[in-house]
């Protein structure tokens, strides 16, 4: 059952600041559906309005969603990929335009441009649908767990598997333009993938074997590939998103290998870092967050010097988000509210069976999933800058 409007507006803050590694003793902020408002002395944002998208199952242990709400500019909808195999077009305050049956659950977001959004699903395949009505357009059959937000270029949509194979599909057709598919290695691995990261003809993109390749978008041709991981031992993975900055650097991170700065035209390297764990990769100002099982830093982009670290208490969620001068972090039990400068704490917030997907930042609101199933607009009080 909706909500009237007329309950719906909430305030949440937290009273003091601590450091990520206290977080375990920092009052919580929570859910508003079924905790009284609060007035806290600094309020970072106030939730305009929420909707219950999912209904929980009976037996149903540990919910998680795990795909990034998506923006629809042109229509201003949110566009939602939830566990019960839903991808739901919402309007203002949550209203549903229209839902799209996958049945199988998601492992990441959709994207959108200005006609359509492409949907990656664990069924194996990607769907192009029609923004204002749901309605597909294209389909094409992958085969495979599909398990990264496609990524846009000019004529392609590119998406990873679950099973280390990158899809290059044509934009305009559905078509299969080229893919690039490495083996995996023998033992375990961790269940994630890399997102590829695009600039101009150029695509980089992490494989669970422990390497970081650079493709030509023309053909999927190789041009250069590196081994980020350890000389023994499991765990390898390379499930960053490759992350660049300015100065013609790329950023990654083999889970057990550490964090590597490399030169994104020769895949030299520049520096290293021994820090394990590390999941999510961030770059701003000079300064590379990396976001990991139980850890929380900041290096010097320039030189991998650490800035600061922060262990977490808790499992990290997905990717850190920075708006309005506030590091944003799904860490599953809550999403956490860092300052940038010194890697503090200064508010959590669990709005139902806390939070893994990273929230959608559009302007001054964040649209935040929450593990049960349930969407936030948020409207964003933190300082800029």
């Amino acid at each position: 059952m909706r909500i009237s409007s007329g309950w719906k507006r909430w305030v949440g803050g937290l009273a003091a600041a601590s450091l990520l590694g206290a977080c375990s003793a920092v009052p919580v902020y929570g859910n508003p559906v079924t905790s009284a408002p609060k007035q806290p002395p600094h309020h970072f944002f106030s939730v305009d309005w929420w909707t219950p998208l999912v209904n929980p199952s009976l037996l149903e242990y540990s919910p998680r969603e795990d795909a990034q709400p998506a923006y629809d500019a042109k229509n201003e909808r949110v566009i939602t990929l939830t566990r019960d195999g839903l991808v739901r077009s919402l309007g203002a305050e949550g209203q549903e335009a229209w839902r799209f049956k996958v049945g199988n659950r998601f492992y990441a977001g959709a994207t959108v441009d200005d006609t359509l959004v492409y949907v990656p699903s664990t069924d194996g395949v990607l769907y192009a649908l029609d923004t204002k009505t749901g309605e597909p357009k294209w389909k094409y059959a992958a085969g495979e767990a599909l398990a990264t937000v496609p990524v846009l270029t000019d004529e392609l949509v590119l998406v990873a598997s679950q099973s280390d194979t990158l899809f290059a599909v044509k934009r305009a057709t559905g078509e299969l333009a080229w893919l690039y598919r490495r083996d995996p290695p023998a033992g375990f691995t961790i269940h994630r993938a890399s997102t590829p990261t695009v600039r101009g003809q150029t695509a980089w993109v992490g494989f669970s074997d422990g390497t970081l390749v650079s493709l030509d978008l023309t053909d999927g041709g190789v041009r250069w590939e590196k081994s980020l991981a350890p000389k023994s031992g499991q765990f390898v993975d390379v499930d960053t998103a490759p992350v660049l900055d300015e100065a013609g650097h790329v950023y990654a991170a083999s889970y057990s290998g550490g964090l590597y700065a490399l030169d994104a035209e020769s895949g030299d390297v520049l520096w290293t870092s021994v820090a394990q764990g590390i999941t999510s990769l961030l770059v701003h100002g000079g300064v590379v967050v990396a976001v990991g099982d139980n850890r929380l830093d900041a290096y010097l982009a320039e030189s991998g010097k650490l800035l600061w670290s922060n262990p977490l208490q808790e499992r990290a969620g997905l990717e850190p988000v920075l708006v309005k001068g506030m590091l944003l972090v799904p860490v599953q039990r809550s999403l956490l509210f860092v300052d940038p400068r010194t890697g503090q704490a200064r508010m959590a917030w669990d709005p139902g069976e806390g939070v893994s997907a990273p929230p959608r930042v559009v302007g001054t609101k964040a649209y935040v999933l929450s593990n049960n199933g349930y969407l936030y607009a948020l409207r964003l009080d933190g300082r800029s800058g």
